[in-house]
């Protein structure tokens, strides 16, 4: 499923990713931990094609065969678009839009027909016990369910691979707990792989492996 080698990440003099190594199998939920600055979130970035390694260190980075690095901007896009779904902190939904319309949105830059998007949009947020809330904007969803609009999102277009970055960092613990095992279940019903960075103990312990990130590097995974 993912297959990085020797990923160094460099931001001026900073050198964040120091010779990243890793390998991630279909179907596993992988949580990734380590203290503020160790180079999670970079890390994570680059493993979603959000962010390029840096070219003067020679790295691989093959995701489902494709060696993402030899991709153009347009390419890598058009890839992270069919593949690749993505999950924040701070949900990153649009506020003058409705839950469907945000759910919605990566399968229209996909050119998928808007009665087909409507449709799977519905089915995922009913899914997601949210078959009540189609029309409700941002404003108008608590916390935990404005993090369920997020998650139908970024799985709108059925991607094979969810990267999530503190996703249950801005919920109440109840709102966590059931956020943690909907990725769980959605592993189990859809064949996702799940990519975890988070500071949340419990979270990181239920994962299939915890990797530990300490100055750029991965020590234990």
């Amino acid at each position: 499923m993912i297959k990085a080698q020797n990923i160094h990440k460099y931001y001026s003099e900073l050198h964040v990713l120091k010779g990243v190594e890793l390998q991630i199998n279909k179907g596993e939920v992988v949580s990734i931990v380590g203290a503020s600055g160790a180079g999670k979130t970079t890390l994570l970035q680059i493993l979603g094609t959000l962010d390029r390694a840096s070219a003067k260190d020679r790295y691989n980075l093959t995701i489902n065969g494709v060696n993402v690095g030899t991709l153009n901007d347009k390419a890598l896009a058009k890839f992270r678009n069919e593949n690749i779904g993505f999950i924040f902190q701070f949900h990153q939904l649009l506020p003058e839009f409705t839950a469907i319309e945000n759910v919605c949105l990566p399968a229209f830059i996909k050119g998928t027909k808007k009665a087909d998007a409507e449709k799977r949009a519905k089915e995922l947020l009913d899914f997601l016990g949210l078959s009540h809330r189609y029309q409700h904007k941002p404003s108008e969803l608590s916390g935990g369910e404005q993090q369920r609009v997020a998650v139908a999102r970024a799985l709108i277009n059925n991607p094979d691979l969810i990267f999530a970055d503190e996703p249950s960092g801005n919920l109440d613990t109840a709102s966590a707990e059931n956020l943690h095992s909907l990725f769980f279940k959605l592993r189990d019903e859809f064949g996702q792989t799940f990519v975890i960075v988070t500071h949340n103990e419990e979270l990181a312990n239920l994962a299939d492996r915890k990797l530990v990130m300490v100055d750029g590097k991965i020590v234990n995974q």
